[in-house]
């Protein structure tokens, strides 16, 4: 399910007492033509009311309408490649740090994060900063890939593997839009350091190449890794959302 805000480009459900202090921790500046990726991975409760499911999640596609939100898509996982069990994701686009940290402390979302509460059993983010970039095409697919690094990985081996993911994007032919970075929400992201994102035009676009799921065979890579999260989703057009 997606939706965007404005042409230029695009929560964590866990928002505490502590939560207003976000926007003052998160106060550094980025580049104009930077923006900021935000991933939340949910595993819903076995069993939970699919009406309910529904309603939380139409409510934060909903969100997109606010204005610290350039884009968000949210909606259950298509193919996950990975120990944990995680069912449904959320992808959303900020123009800054101080942007993600007004949307996480906006009444609205507030609101979710207590509705979504009983019916979520795990849940986790991760968050990087990139260059900033359109919204992807409707109806496209997304592959989202999550590095755990062993410990004591120094910096310049995390910008090395951070290179070594980017130059996937023009090896695989069928990208349509790709963004990778270090992970600044470390407390959220249950160790996970390194996120990126590849949207394809379909799943067999996305399915015929299989140089990312091949990663972890790089040396310069795979010596490092820990654990992967490899998750596939759908977006599909908007639907009208409950006012809340």
């Amino acid at each position: 399910i997606i939706g965007a805000r404005r042409e230029c480009s695009p929560v964590c459900v866990s928002v505490s007492s502590s939560s207003s202090s976000l926007v003052m921790s998160w106060s550094s500046e980025i580049e104009s033509s930077q923006m900021i990726e935000h991933i939340v991975l949910f595993k819903i409760k076995d069993g939970a009311d699919s009406d309910k499911i529904d309603f939380i999640f139409n409510g934060l596609n909903g969100l997109v309408r606010l204005d610290q939100v350039l884009q968000l898509s949210a909606g259950p996982v298509h193919q996950l490649r990975s120990a944990s069990a995680f069912t449904h994701v959320l992808h959303s686009r900020y123009g800054s740090k101080q942007d993600l940290g007004a949307y996480a402390v906006h009444p609205d979302h507030v609101s979710l994060v207590k509705e979504s509460a009983p019916i979520v059993e795990d849940i986790m983010a991760v968050d990087w900063i990139t260059d900033g970039t359109i919204a992807p095409p409707p109806s496209s697919v997304a592959k989202i890939t999550l590095l755990k690094l062993k410990e004591n990985v120094p910096d310049e081996v995390k910008m090395e593997i951070v290179e070594v993911i980017k130059g996937l994007n023009e090896k695989v032919s069928g990208i349509e839009q790709f963004t990778v970075g270090e992970n600044f929400s470390p407390a959220r992201a249950k160790g996970f350091s390194i996120g990126s994102i590849a949207y394809f035009r379909d799943v067999g676009e996305m399915d015929a190449h299989k140089e990312l799921v091949n990663l972890l065979k790089d040396k310069k890579v795979g010596d490092y890794v820990d654990d992967t999260i490899v998750v596939d989703f759908l977006q599909v057009p908007s639907v009208e959302t409950p006012q809340l």
